[in-house]
């Protein structure tokens, strides 16, 4: 095959690609039309809270503990001027409490010292907190400050590995590859109603392929695929 006819092939299945996932958006958009985060918060500073708490947690357990915490400690300030213990002990039950206490405490003392304690609205700001990854900050961009975010976590990972969206497994060459398939407006949104997905049907073990309305656009038809899942 010449190069002329290896560049054409190659735009035919990029465009195949692309329709594909215009159908899924669709689809998706059907399945799980309020795309958002589970997880209660009220401002900026409370969501960043909320999502360092919910690593290795259920988005459940995090909203049984953020109103108190979140009476008692409001503000980056006050977070900053609280004893460890007394975070640890408010946090205790969503597990590895000492190391997001660390991270809680280190991004409020940057968010009062560097950030007039304001949570900044930038990715390159965010990303210099301690505790917040590009997760954590597209998760804030995107349901916070209305700006494009692709927030991607185990789910994200998972469902995009099976549906032939990437094949990567490196959570920022994910995102930036899902990036290129969609416009920037539907990011957020996306990437909430894949965890949605993943977490009702397209499931890590076993996933309920009979279910899913995605079933024809899924290359993964006919197999119990765990690939891909973390």
């Amino acid at each position: 095959m010449g190069k002329s006819s290896l560049e054409m092939a190659k735009r035919r299945n990029l465009g195949d690609l692309h329709r594909r996932v215009q159908r899924i958006t669709a689809t998706l958009a059907e399945l799980y039309p309020e795309a958002r985060i589970s997880l209660d918060f009220g401002d900026a500073w409370q969501c960043l809270v909320a999502t360092v708490l919910s690593a290795q947690c259920t988005d459940e357990r995090v909203n049984q503990v953020t109103p108190e915490l979140f009476r008692r400690l409001p503000t980056p300030k006050a977070m900053d001027e609280a004893e460890a213990e007394t975070v640890e002990k408010l946090i205790a039950s969503t597990g590895f409490f000492r190391q997001k206490t660390k991270s809680l405490k280190g991004a409020a003392h940057a968010i009062v010292a560097r950030f007039g304690g304001q949570v900044p609205d930038r990715m390159e700001d965010l990303v210099t907190l301690p505790g917040v990854g590009r997760k954590t900050a597209n998760v804030i961009l995107g349901h916070v400050f209305g700006k494009p975010g692709l927030v991607v976590d185990t789910h994200v990972r998972r469902v995009a590995y099976r549906l032939g969206l990437t094949a990567q497994t490196d959570p920022d060459l994910i995102e930036s590859e899902l990036q290129k398939l969609l416009p920037a407006e539907q990011w957020t949104s996306f990437s909430m109603r894949l965890i949605l997905h993943g977490r009702r049907i397209c499931v890590a073990r076993r996933p309920r392929c009979e279910s899913c309305r995605l079933l024809p656009d899924c290359p993964q038809v006919g197999v119990t695929q765990t690939a891909g899942a973390a």
